[in-house]
């Protein structure tokens, strides 16, 4: 079994006792085994067994996910690893309420003291109301999803959300969780080296892990962060006065903010789009284009779209979809790059896209998504990630 580092301590992170630590790390430590372990097993039998048996009845191969799915649900491998993993992600979320649920007090009591002389600001309407393509479904299975708030002081959702997503994620995007965000900008170092942003935004911030790095990378710039729950911006903004970094979060619709037209020389996010539907994908890109000032950029990162991929794993990516309360991620994958972004208004020769993976060495690299399979750089659903931008 591997051995778990844990997320980063500071004064907003829930503190696991022994027994919560030990439960947590088993359930760590499981979701990788399976990782490694079990889910490559399905193509083995898909390849092997379910194929095979397909093109004896149909005489032709499965031609796209939707029946591949159909067909790998029929089989006991792969229904004994969705059993395991739907239970994996229930116990997760349980294990980490339940650790922050006992010192929810303290917590708040913490925000408190630390936003008392803040750096930054945090603005929330109470009239705000949450879209319901958002709230009408527990995202990714967390209990209240983004957007519970029980009180005007209320941090427990990012408080779950932060030590949950370390959880989730394997501890894969790094004790702080910002490897996201750090792709971004090594992205768009790559992409536009000459890019000095007076001001930015982050979309879909959460508690800010993408947002910090942003403050790094541009200290002269006026960094803003919005997101639909309140209680994940008053735990960002309570754990970024914490990391000393002045970001001004607020309580907004990515879909339709109240900044100005062309305020933002660069606008970016990680991993939003997929948990939004396909209307409000082609809102956010088309206020993405407004909030740009002449020649600023924006950038983003999301899982890949089916076209990168074969039917096979193109299943595995859609099981989310079905199993994971993911409803919008099988529409994301489903549509293209190039196509969203056009209708959002942007020119076809200032758009981009690009795969970030790692080499057969291990190493973090930036593959061009029209010269590069990116099968070639990391086998597997969720071995790569899609990167795109484009430029007003």
């Amino acid at each position: 079994m591997h051995a778990v580092p844990q997320p980063f301590a500071h004064a907003m992170m829930p503190k696991a006792r022994h027994d919560e630590l030990s439960r947590q790390n088993f359930t760590v430590t499981l979701k990788l085994f399976m990782t490694e372990n079990v889910y490559p097993a399905d193509e083995v039998v898909y390849e092997k067994v379910a194929k095979p048996k397909f093109v004896r009845e149909n005489k032709r191969e499965p031609k796209n996910h939707h029946e591949v799915r159909k067909l790998m649900l029929r089989e006991p491998t792969t229904q004994m690893w969705s059993s395991i993993a739907r239970t994996l992600q229930e116990t997760l979320w349980y294990q980490v309420g339940e650790c922050v649920d006992r010192q929810i007090d303290d917590l708040k009591a913490s925000s408190a003291v630390l936003t008392r002389k803040p750096k930054g600001t945090l603005t929330l309407d109470p009239n705000f109301v949450a879209p319901r393509y958002v709230t009408a479904v527990d995202i990714h299975a967390m209990p209240g999803n983004y957007t519970s708030n029980a009180s005007d002081d209320d941090v427990h959702v990012g408080a779950v959300f932060d030590r949950g997503a370390y959880y989730y994620t394997k501890g894969q995007s790094g004790p702080k969780l910002e490897s996201a965000g750090r792709g971004v900008i090594a992205t768009l170092q790559h992409k536009f080296p000459n890019l000095k942003p007076r001001r930015i935004l982050d979309l879909g911030c959460a508690i800010g892990t993408s947002t910090l790095p942003l403050v790094d990378t541009f200290p002269d710039a006026e960094v803003h962060g919005i997101d639909i729950g309140a209680g994940l911006l008053r735990y960002g903004h309570a754990r970024a006065e914490y990391f000393g970094r002045k970001v001004h979060f607020s309580l907004q619709n990515a879909e339709t903010t109240n900044f100005p037209d062309g305020y933002f020389d660069l606008v970016v996010s990680a991993g939003m789009f997929h948990e939004t539907s396909r209307k409000a994908t082609a809102n956010i890109l088309r206020e993405c284009h407004r909030l740009l000032a002449p020649g600023g950029v924006t950038l983003h990162s999301d899982v890949p779209h089916n076209d990168s991929m074969g039917p096979h794993d193109a299943w595995m990516l859609s099981w989310d979809a079905h199993y994971n309360a993911e409803p919008y991620w099988e529409t994301w994958n489903g549509m293209r790059t190039r196509d969203i972004m056009t209708a959002a208004g942007f020119a076809s020769g200032k758009i981009g896209e690009a795969w970030r993976g790692r080499d057969v060495y291990g190493n973090n690299m930036l593959f061009d998504r029209a010269k590069d399979d990116p099968r070639d750089s990391n086998k597997g659903q969720l071995g790569r990630g899609l990167m795109w931008w484009g430029q007003k």
